[in-house]
């Protein structure tokens, strides 16, 4: 069992976080995680350029937190597990920023002051590699390693095709794909996924009242209630596949013992899923 984690404290967070780079990584740079802390903490609380604090209610700074704790989880397992090839320090450095800045597309600039950035969902990916673009250039990152972040990044589009990102070593395909399963299980396992779920739809409504939201996923929700009942396919038939095919079962790496241990994360999303169909049964009769 992983030890509890308060995901609303970004502090708690941070102290996992450390802790894990730490054990895998001795001899690094130990202010490098207090620093990227402290750069996105000022992005999403209205202290960056002319940003906004983040007003998207669902995809707040909690969900980075949640999938930054999944990731760094997973990929200290695999890194323990010997598995090859073995992440170096700087990957490592630029999964966890690119799963911090994964989300920024739903941040607004002050002089957008129409709803909120659920408004994004459609192109919050774009919206988030481009973001990234600017402000890691402005911290003196180098070009290869932002198109890194970049790419890490765009394996959290609901429809992205892997095969299209221009990874550009395996290393850092294999930190792409851990970030895209640790940004689908860290929400799903998290013990308020369930209550949460209106919220989600409430993004999914805001965006999809846009000229571009057409054919997309956040037009195929009729209600709250109908996201909630098309919840548990959405995990058997998509989200386990993704995780499966998409990104070559990294998520195995959450396995404690490894490899046959149980996953806490599949238990604990198995068991919202689980909830989803009492609630929905109760609601039926």
């Amino acid at each position: 069992m992983f030890p509890p984690v308060v995901t609303k404290d970004p502090a708690a967070v941070l102290v996992e976080v450390q802790a894990t780079y730490k054990t895998l990584f001795p001899n690094a740079d130990t202010a490098f995680v207090p620093r990227a802390f402290g750069w996105m903490i000022d992005c999403f609380t209205g202290r960056y350029k002319d940003y906004h604090t983040i007003d998207a209610a669902y995809h707040d700074f909690e969900h980075t937190m949640q999938g930054l704790l999944c990731m760094t989880r997973l990929l200290r397992g695999r890194q323990l597990a010997g598995a090859q090839p073995q992440l170096n320090q700087r990957i490592f450095q630029l999964g966890v920023l690119a799963m911090l800045m994964h989300d920024t597309g739903y941040l607004k600039r002050n002089e957008d002051i129409e709803g909120t950035g659920a408004k994004y969902t459609v192109t919050h990916v774009t919206r988030s590699t481009e973001f990234a673009a600017t402000l890691l250039s402005e911290k003196g990152f180098n070009p290869t390693d932002i198109q890194s972040v970049q790419n890490m990044i765009q394996c959290t589009g609901v429809d992205s095709y892997l095969g299209k990102i221009p990874f550009q070593s395996e290393m850092e395909k294999i930190a792409g794909h851990a970030l895209g399963t640790a940004d689908l299980l860290g929400q799903m396992a998290a013990d308020d996924y369930v209550e949460k779920l209106p919220i989600l739809y409430s993004e999914f409504a805001e965006a999809a009242s846009l000229p571009d939201a057409s054919g997309t996923v956040v037009a195929a929700f009729s209600s709250a209630e109908d996201l909630m009942r098309k919840t548990p396919g959405f995990w058997e038939n998509y989200v386990q596949n993704k995780l499966n095919r998409d990104f070559s079962g990294v998520y195995r790496f959450l396995n404690d013992p490894y490899p046959y241990g149980a996953n806490e994360y599949l238990q604990r999303i198995e068991a919202n899923i689980a909830k989803i169909r009492q609630r929905l049964s109760i609601a039926a009769k």
